[in-house]
């Protein structure tokens, strides 16, 4: 059985398939086994794990997964690429792939008929036009997933772990931090991939928590809250809130609970950490 995780294996069986790349998908297949055997470690897959794999590509990874899951599906959008999967993971009975758009997916579903409703963990090499969407909809899904491990973007993986105060903080970072303990693993060179990108990228690992680390008492109210404060980053916090569409907060409420929580009236979102960002919402309502 051929390994994929070279630039020469890879260029074959792309070759064969008179492949093409499709810039709509921001295809880019890793070309490095020794970043394959770590993500692998990192993700700490083990042999009775059910693994949720988003853009498979042409199996490069699948593959290592399939030798250390109990159970891999890979959920693949681009059709063409189908075909490819179907020689490439030939040797694995443990593997299902479907040709399916990850944002429509039902997770909880999934995870109830193939894992018998227990965690499931999720491994990606994510294109950059969807990293923010897909992280989402995987925290948000309810699903009982025990950790998410991705290859993203090293601007992006940045963000998630990032604090107040600094440039990348915003809402992407109060999300993944309300749902999950965000580790970075490991920066991978733009010489890793196929065709190469831009950018260099990260391996990210987000392990879910039981319980979010904060007291909030509505936490819909919390991430509108959250993203109005960031939606005008120049404004103060008393100002975007006041203008955000989607709250409807009299000003006098607003700074009225910006004072009970001991801030300025000057102070911008920015500058919130997720605990003053859930006073503020218990303040609010």
């Amino acid at each position: 059985m051929a390994y994929l995780a070279s630039r020469s294996a890879t260029k074959e069986i792309i070759n064969k398939y008179s492949f093409a790349f499709q810039k709509k998908y921001g295809q880019n297949f890793l070309i490095d086994s020794n970043v394959l055997t770590h993500i692998i470690i990192d993700a700490g897959i083990r042999e009775n794990d059910f693994v949720l794999e988003i853009g498979p590509g042409i199996g490069t990874m699948t593959q290592y997964l399939c030798e250390t899951a109990k159970q891999v599906m890979a959920v693949e959008i681009d059709r063409m690429l189908i075909p490819i999967l179907e020689e490439t993971l030939s040797a694995y009975d443990n593997v299902e792939v479907i040709n399916e758009d990850a944002l429509k997916l039902d997770i909880a579903k999934i995870v109830e008929e193939k894992n018998g409703g227990e965690p499931i963990k999720v491994v990606a090499n994510l294109p950059y036009y969807i990293t923010t969407p897909i992280i989402m909809g995987l925290l948000e899904s309810g699903a009982p997933i025990k950790s998410i491990t991705i290859m993203v973007q090293k601007e992006v993986a940045h963000r998630m772990q990032s604090g107040p105060g600094s440039k990348e903080y915003g809402a992407l970072s109060l999300a993944v931090q309300y749902y999950a303990n965000a580790e970075i693993m490991m920066d991978v060179s733009a010489e890793c991939f196929m065709p190469r990108p831009k950018v260099d990228s990260t391996v990210i690992k987000l392990t879910r928590y039981d319980e979010p680390p904060i007291d909030v008492k509505d936490e819909k109210m919390l991430f509108k809250i959250i993203r109005a404060s960031f939606n005008q980053r120049r404004k103060t916090l008393a100002n975007g809130l006041k203008n955000a569409p989607t709250l409807n907060f009299t000003k006098e409420e607003i700074e009225r609970a910006i004072e009970n929580i001991g801030k300025p009236l000057t102070i911008r979102g920015e500058a919130l950490t997720l605990e003053e960002f859930a006073q503020l919402t218990n303040a609010l309502i």
